[in-house]
């Protein structure tokens, strides 16, 4: 299936899930650069390494990313948030989110 332009199609998943394998998502590409995408690319990296065949695959559960996601969308769609709450708000979602 092809991918409109400004968007990204991801794997996401966790191989020890058993039947369930990975779930296919598409997301815009400004995610990518939004804080919370970017740990868990970094954890992405560490499991998979640069080499993927395919759409990228994120090593987390299915639910985990759905809640990553709105909490992105629910930020991108929020104009007036300071630098340094957003800052303070990312440390604490980070440290919660258990990437594998």
């Amino acid at each position: 299936m092809k991918v409109k332009k400004g968007f990204l199609a991801v794997e996401v998943g966790l191989e020890d899930e058993g039947n369930k394998g990975f779930q296919r998502f598409v997301i815009p590409i400004s995610y990518l650069y939004h804080p919370l995408f970017q740990r868990l690319l970094d954890k992405a990296h560490e499991v998979y390494g640069y080499q993927v065949n395919g759409p990228l695959r994120l090593p987390c559960s299915v639910d985990d990313f759905l809640y990553l996601q709105r909490q992105v969308e629910r930020e991108t769609n929020k104009q007036h948030h300071h630098q340094q709450s957003h800052h303070l708000h990312y440390h604490h979602l980070l440290s919660s989110l258990p990437f594998h």
